[in-house]
């Protein structure tokens, strides 16, 4: 059985806040428990809209994409903080891959575009990663990418090509958000009128619970979870009152939940229920 000081954790993103907004309660809980977090982003998040009411920071509305993402560099830096990452890689190096946007905008057409790129290439990069810290787990994307963002699939892409076939990998698993938590969620956020619209239960892209091979308690974690999010503020907006939520620049209403979920992809499911490491 590895022990907790022992164990090796790596997340892969595509951009930055997709980290906390994601797996952040998670990423918190194995900081904490003495695990050796590693979180890969694959870009800068260029192609990022920026939240309307940021006060003093206003002006970033007016930068140009590359400029935006610099900024981010400085946002993902404190997210990393929040949830106590020992470890942060760039894909690559900081700037070799560029937000890809969404299909056919002309920022998928960059030099540096992550779907642009060869995902022979990228999976190769990655698993140098995995190599250098060792990781035993893996948590990506589902082949969807969780909502269908470009560069969230090429995530999924190169991680199942490179983490099942590293030597120290010895599960993988898919982060997803619970279709019936989800609703629940919804509902909580309905009963407490929301300043952001709350989306329809079926609006929000959810896995089914049948699919669901692995739930996490993260209750302790959520104000690093809230403090990570907090540290994107270009991208969302966190409220907390008795019912915690976000929203990006769409104002639709996210809830902010107290388990986390996953889809295991690769490796022995015994013990895995409710823990990442579980069994190992």
């Amino acid at each position: 059985m590895i022990s907790p000081v022992s164990r090796r954790l790596l997340f892969v993103h595509a951009h930055p806040d997709d980290e906390s907004i994601t797996t952040g309660a998670s990423i918190a809980r194995y900081a904490a428990e003495g695990a050796e977090v590693t979180v890969v982003t694959c870009t800068l998040g260029e192609e990022g809209e920026v939240m309307a009411d940021l006060g003093e920071l206003e002006g970033l509305r007016a930068h140009a994409a590359d400029q935006l993402g610099g900024y981010r560099v400085t946002e993902l830096a404190a997210a990393c903080a929040a949830l106590g990452v020992s470890r942060h890689r760039y894909l690559g190096g900081l700037g070799r891959w560029r937000d890809s946007g969404m299909a056919g905008t002309p920022s998928a057409s960059h030099p540096r575009a992550f779907t642009g790129g060869t995902v022979a290439e990228q999976a190769a990069q990655l698993a140098e990663l995995i190599d250098e810290v060792g990781a035993q787990v893996v948590v990506t994307y589902d082949a969807f990418g969780g909502y269908g963002h470009p560069d969230h699939i090429r995530a999924h892409e190169i991680t199942m090509a490179a983490a099942p076939r590293a030597r120290s990998v010895e599960r993988v698993f898919h982060t997803v958000a619970s279709r019936s938590a989800v609703r629940a969620g919804l509902a909580a956020l309905r009963a407490h009128d929301p300043i952001f619209d709350v989306p329809a239960d079926d609006e929000l892209p959810t896995t089914p619970d049948e699919e669901i091979t692995t739930v996490l308690d993260v209750a302790a974690y959520l104000p690093a979870k809230v403090a990570a999010l907090r540290a994107h503020a270009t991208q969302l907006a966190v409220l907390d009152d008795e019912v915690p939520y976000f929203a990006l620049t769409n104002e639709i209403a996210q809830p902010i939940l107290d388990r986390d979920f996953f889809v295991l992809a690769h490796g022995p499911g015994e013990g895995a229920e409710h823990d990442l490491f579980g069994g190992l």
